[in-house]
């Protein structure tokens, strides 16, 4: 009997509905597709009849830090918040997943614990938070904050804010209401756990005021790649969003946590690591090849050297445009992770500060550009070889560069028998192969 082939796992990264800056001026694209109700259901349904494992967003807790220059070219200056545009979402799709980003750094446990039992609840089991400590400085400042909280700081509180909402959400037994109508008792007290965490950072009595979620705990995303990071991933993530250049480095990223994982006695089969990647399908390489070209031509240099600015954490439009980056860049508190990695790729390509702003501006990430057939050849090896358990699909432009995915691509995928053509389960954990975690209070 053959071997089962490996399967792919894909989710969307949907907010913004591209992270390429020029996407919203591209040939028939729909300008407004970040704020659009009718456009962003007519995305999650395609991708949901494509077999998606989950729709993926991320947030931001203000405007982007960026000159008014660059931010008035900027196609996320507005857009819906998660936990309503997805609690909206989920009424009209029955299979997909439902991905937040949620901060541990200004939001409180028993918040975060609410919405996300509440978005599993309503949706029967699909929802997912994706934990970040918030790397965009100025978000401090809506927060009644000058300064932002130093990096270590972030992740020393993120971890115990993991504990603290996975805890609340173990409050009540799975079976703690029997609502019984003839004895008039609608909840056993024996089967209600009463938190009383006190910690280093967090001090939260409970219980929570909803019950058990229906997947146990809504599926635990995680997006750091930085030392602390990592090891975050390691010991609390089921899914991996990250952003490895090439390949070799995201082998080395894979065997990495996969290792870390193994180390503090978790099954590393039970966390799946999924690097974003922008996809360019054309009819044949060369067209796809020019898509991709013109979609980096709709990118305004004030927008370029604003993203390289975020990136780096300091004003990149101070630097000389046509001379290499300067060596002495100052660290910041903003993600160390992006601001290495901007500066290993303008070291390994040699490039200036206009050309490095440029390709950031536009999308400076992963990207497989090619016909179905030659990127499914890609995708094969990355999940063959070690490097990926499948990918955060990010579209070039909306709605075509979707649907040449969702029409064409996936169908390939199919073909080869590397994607599944229909739902197994119910809840993101079925979709994911991910186990429904044990209550740690009832047995």
């Amino acid at each position: 009997m053959a071997e089962k082939k490996k399967q792919l796992h894909l989710t969307a990264f949907m907010r913004p509905v591209s992270l390429h800056t020029g996407a919203w001026r591209y040939p028939g694209a729909y300008a407004d597709a970040n704020f659009n109700i009718k456009h962003i259901i007519s995305f999650i349904q395609s991708l949901e009849a494509a077999k998606f494992d989950a729709f993926f967003m991320a947030d931001h807790l203000g405007v982007l830090n960026m000159p008014l220059e660059a931010l008035k070219r900027s196609h996320t200056v507005t857009s819906f918040e998660p936990f309503t545009l997805l609690s909206a979402l989920s009424q009209v799709t029955s299979r997909i997943g439902l991905a937040a980003t949620a901060s541990t750094t200004y939001d409180e446990p028993y918040h975060i614990a609410r919405r996300f039992a509440s978005l599993d609840h309503l949706s029967e089991g699909r929802a997912a938070w994706n934990i970040v400590t918030t790397g965009n400085p100025e978000s401090s400042k809506n927060f009644g904050r000058e300064e932002h909280v130093e990096h270590g700081e972030r992740y020393k509180r993120a971890r115990e804010f993991y504990d603290v909402v996975t805890g609340l959400w173990d409050s009540f037994a799975d079976d703690a209401f029997p609502r019984d109508v003839e004895s008039g008792v609608y909840v056993d007290p024996d089967k209600i756990h009463v938190l009383n965490h006190k910690g280093d950072e967090l001090s939260v009595r409970g219980p929570l005021n909803i019950a058990r979620p229906v997947q146990g705990w809504p599926v635990i995303v995680q997006a750091g790649q930085s030392e602390p990071g990592r090891q975050l991933a390691a010991e609390t993530a089921e899914a991996i969003f990250c952003s490895p250049r090439d390949i070799d480095a995201a082998k080395v990223l894979y065997a990495d946590i996969k290792g870390r994982a193994e180390a503090v006695g978790r099954d590393p089969d039970h966390l799946k690591i999924l690097p974003a990647a922008l996809i360019v399908v054309g009819e044949s390489v060369e067209d796809a090849r020019e898509k991709r070209l013109k979609l980096d031509s709709l990118v305004h240099y004030d927008s370029a050297i604003a993203s390289l600015s975020i990136a780096l954490g300091t004003d990149a439009s101070k630097f000389e445009p046509d001379e290499l980056l300067p060596e002495d860049i100052p660290e910041t508190n903003a993600s160390k992770t992006s601001r290495e990695s901007v500066i290993n790729l303008a070291k390994k390509d040699g490039l200036t500060v206009r050309q490095l702003a440029s390709r950031l501006g536009g999308y400076a990430g992963l990207a497989f550009v090619g016909t179905p057939e030659t990127v499914a050849d890609e995708l094969e090896v990355w999940l063959n070889e070690g490097a990926a358990d499948g990918f955060t699909i990010t579209f070039p432009f909306l709605p075509e560069g979707l649907e040449n995915v969702t029409k064409r691509l996936i169908p390939e995928l199919q073909r080869r028998g590397i994607f599944r053509s229909e739902y197994e389960g119910t809840t993101l954990r079925d979709h994911l192969g991910l186990p429904r975690p044990k209550n740690r209070f009832f047995s």
